[in-house]
């Protein structure tokens, strides 16, 4: 579930012509992965379409090899197909950066600092009670000072993450993947996960089919260069499936949890509630968090169309609870002091729970 929007930071009709890249993107050493699939997926479809379905498609009709070719025709072409569709989509589609607007900018304190440099002082901290300017932003660092792109200089958005690759801050952003030269970020997880998907079921079904041809070719008179060709084609579909089968569904278990690659490995939901540190929890159901990944249409889920587009600067949270009991203050049992009459050792199940935001430099 997000709140604003990013709409305007690129208001280019074609997204993949103006992308969240501050670096030159289509160097060699991007280009490679992203050619080596698609010789991997080409050459894979090339082998299993000539040397597999083709005889049986030759076969007479009615015949079962004649069925079992349309069957395997219909399900590999379609896959294949939606595979490189969805492919391009990833590659070309932004995966979301924050907007040059000027709630995100640095401070005039910070304007005109060389990029990466050591701040001279902290960015200016506003004092509890003040209303958050930046909206419903309640991601900080341990310290509990707001986080600040040093290297964009500009604040981040809760779940947003700076990328050394792209050198710029993605919308929850999950991770930078080599192999679609991009990141996979707000806008682009949905056509990421479809690829993973698609490829899964590609290399299945060529590793099942491709079985029999290989006992076929066994009996049958043919050279052996063909037979080597198979056999390659079938590992390297084998090899693709067996990780997918390990990475696909990883990454549906973090989606059903509202959660991406970054956030599960460093567990960096923190906020600030008075003078503590409390957890945020994204997690709204796993109906709910997948909506948030796929589309509000279950019917397009399985489509690469329909991606959260608008969105990826705030997010509601389920709730927020403290990572660690305090004692209380002796003044009126709550922290009155700092303008919060209420407990800190209570559990804050409201995702409007009083927060003090302080804004700093994130490492």
């Amino acid at each position: 579930r997000t709140l604003g929007s990013a709409r305007g930071a690129h208001c280019c009709p074609w997204p993949s012509l103006r992308m969240a890249f501050k670096s030159e993107r289509w160097t060699v050493t991007h280009m490679l992965p992203v050619v080596f699939v698609l010789y991997f997926v080409t050459s894979t479809w090339l082998v299993h379409l000539s040397l597999h379905l083709r005889p049986l498609l030759q076969a007479d009709r009615g015949s079962f090899d004649f069925v079992q070719g349309v069957v395997e025709a219909c399900v590999i072409q379609t896959s294949t197909l939606l595979l490189l569709v969805c492919l391009a989509r990833a590659v070309a589609t932004d995966p979301g950066s924050v907007p040059d607007t000027p709630e995100w900018q640095a401070p005039p304190e910070l304007e005109g600092r060389v990029p990466g440099a050591a701040l001279p002082f902290p960015p200016p901290v506003r004092p509890p009670g003040q209303e958050n300017p930046l909206g419903p932003v309640r991601e900080l660092k341990k310290s509990g000072d707001r986080r600040f792109c040093k290297w964009c200089n500009q604040y981040k958005p809760d779940r947003c993450h700076h990328c050394r690759v792209c050198q710029s801050c993605i919308l929850r952003m999950d991770h930078h993947c080599p192999w679609i030269a991009n990141c996979v970020g707000y806008r682009n997880h949905k056509y990421f996960l479809l690829l993973a998907a698609y490829a899964w079921l590609c290399s299945a079904t060529i590793v099942v089919t491709l079985g029999k041809t290989l006992e076929r070719s066994k009996s049958e008179e043919m050279p052996q260069s063909i037979r080597f060709v198979l056999a390659m084609a079938r590992f390297q579909a084998f090899l693709a499936a067996v990780l997918l089968s390990v990475f696909l569904p990883w990454h549906v278990w973090l989606m059903s949890q509202a959660s991406t690659t970054i956030e599960f490995c460093e567990q960096r939901h923190y906020a600030k509630a008075g003078a503590l540190n409390v957890a945020v929890n994204y997690n709204f159901g796993a109906w709910a968090n997948i909506k948030a990944v796929l589309g509000n249409r279950p019917l397009l889920w399985l489509l690469p169309i329909a991606a959260p587009s608008d969105g990826g600067l705030y997010f509601e949270c389920a709730s927020v609870r403290l990572r660690e009991p305090l004692p209380l203050p002796t003044d009126a049992g709550g922290l009155t002091h700092l303008g919060y009459p209420w407990n800190p050792n209570e559990i804050l199940d409201h995702p409007q729970a009083p927060g003090y935001y302080s804004p700093g430099v994130d490492d």
